[in-house]
C-alpha cells in the first residue's frame, strides 16, 4: 500500500467536506486571517529579471554666496543605486484522481483545496513583508522590520531609517518580556514605497491547472498513480525607494495595552505615538498613508474611541473588504488596517 502523506488529501478529508446530501459543503474558513496590507500594495514591474534597481539622491549640493570679481567652484549632487530583490513563493496542490472522482463534484473539490493553498500563500507573503530577512532566509526578500530595526532617541534625519523608529517604552534595557508588537505607518507610492515583481513576469498570484498527470508517491522505489496537479506561483518583493515614508513604533507592550480604559490603565499612549508617526512623513503629498497593526492593537485603539474627548478617531461607512464587510477605522483621516501577521511576540529593540 502506498504511504499516506499529510500533504495529500485522503478519504477522511473527502468525508469531512461532504454535506448530508453528498455535495461539497460550504467551508467555514476559521483559519483565514486579515492581512489587509495585501489590498493596499501598489505593484510595479521591476527593471531586472530578479528585482528592481532604483536610484536615490545621496546628497544635495550647497550653493555659494559670490562677491564681485570672485568666482565659485562648480557643484553637483551625489546619487546611489540600490537593488531590491524578489522572492519566489510557490506551492503545488496534488489530488489522487480516484479520490477526486469519489465526491461527485471534482471541480468544486479542487477549488476548495486551492482556496486553502492561496490563503496560506497570502499569509506567507504578509509575514515576509514585515519580517522577511535574507540574512536568515536568503530565498525571501527584505521586509520592513530588518530595515527599521534600531531605535536611538538621539537619531537625526541624517541617521537614516532609525530616525523613523519610535519606541513606545521609556526603558530600552534588555528584558525577558517578548510580549511586544509594533505599529507601522507606510506611505505607498511609485516614488516612495511599493511592491515589485520581476521584469517580464506577471503581477500577483498565478494559478496554473496542470490537469491530470502521473504523480509519484514516497515509496522506495517510487510508485506511480494518476492525479490532478495545480501550480501556484507568486514572484514579488518590496521596494523602499524613500525610507522617510515608512515609520515604526516598536516596543508596544501587549499586556499593558490590554488594560486600556481600565481603572489601572498602564497602556502606552498609542494615539500620541501615531500622531508622532504622521509628522515623520514628509508633507509632500506623494503617497497614500496607511497605518498597520495587529488585531489586538487595533481593538484597543477602538476602545479609545469611547473617550468622548477623543476627536481624532472615527469609524467610516461599512466597506467591503477582501473577506467580509466591516467598518473602516480612521485616525486623523488615515486608514488603520489590520494585519494578523504582525506578531505580538517581537523582541525589544
Amino acid at each position: 500500500m502506498g504511504a499516506l502523506i499529510s500533504a495529500w488529501p485522503t478519504l477522511a478529508d473527502v468525508a469531512r467536506r461532504l454535506d448530508p446530501n453528498g455535495r461539497i459543503a460550504r467551508m467555514a474558513e476559521i483559519l483565514n486571517q486579515y492581512n489587509e496590507i495585501l489590498d493596499d500594495v501598489p505593484w510595479i514591474e521591476g527593471n531586472l529579471p530578479t528585482g528592481h534597481k532604483t536610484t536615490l539622491r545621496a546628497s544635495i549640493p550647497s550653493a555659494t554666496w559670490r562677491l564681485l570679481n570672485q568666482g565659485i567652484v562648480p557643484i553637483k549632487s551625489q546619487a546611489n543605486q540600490v537593488t531590491e530583490g524578489c522572492g519566489m513563493l510557490e506551492a503545488y496542490s496534488e489530488i489522487d484522481y480516484a479520490l477526486a472522482q469519489l465526491n461527485g463534484n471534482t471541480p468544486e473539490w479542487r477549488a476548495s483545496e486551492d482556496a486553502a493553498v492561496m490563503e496560506g500563500m497570502n499569509q506567507s507573503l504578509a509575514q515576509a513583508m514585515f519580517y522577511g530577512d535574507t540574512s536568515i532566509n536568503p530565498e525571501r526578500f527584505v521586509g520592513f522590520a530588518p530595515r527599521y530595526y534600531t531605535y536611538s532617541p538621539s537619531a537625526t534625519q541624517t541617521s537614516g531609517p532609525q530616525f523613523n523608529v519610535i519606541s513606545a517604552t521609556a526603558s530600552q534595557t534588555t528584558t525577558t518580556n517578548n510580549a511586544l508588537t509594533s505599529i507601522w505607518l507606510i506611505g505607498w507610492g511609485e516614488d516612495t514605497v511599493h511592491g515589485i515583481f520581476p521584469k517580464g513576469s506577471k503581477a500577483g498570484l498565478t494559478m496554473e491547472d496542470l490537469g491530470k498527470q502521473t504523480l509519484l508517491d514516497t515509496q522506495s522505489p517510487q510508485g506511480r498513480y494518476e492525479g490532478y496537479r495545480t501550480h501556484f506561483k507568486w514572484d514579488c518583493g518590496i521596494c523602499v525607494r524613500d525610507w522617510r515614508y515608512v515609520v515604526r513604533t516598536c516596543n508596544v507592550d501587549v499586556n499593558s495595552l490590554n488594560t486600556t480604559s481600565d481603572s489601572s490603565d498602564t497602556s502606552a499612549n498609542i494615539l500620541k505615538y501615531m500622531s508622532m508617526m504622521i509628522d515623520k512623513i514628509p508633507p509632500s503629498g506623494r503617497s497614500r498613508l496607511v497605518f498597520y497593526m495587529n488585531q489586538s492593537t487595533r481593538a484597543m485603539l477602538r476602545v479609545k474611541m469611547l473617550t468622548k474627548s477623543n476627536t481624532w478617531l472615527e469609524i467610516s461607512d461599512w466597506v467591503q473588504g477582501r473577506q467580509m464587510p466591516r467598518p473602516s477605522l480612521l485616525f486623523q483621516g488615515i486608514p488603520v488596517r489590520r494585519v494578523d501577521q504582525i506578531t505580538l511576540t517581537e523582541p525589544r529593540i
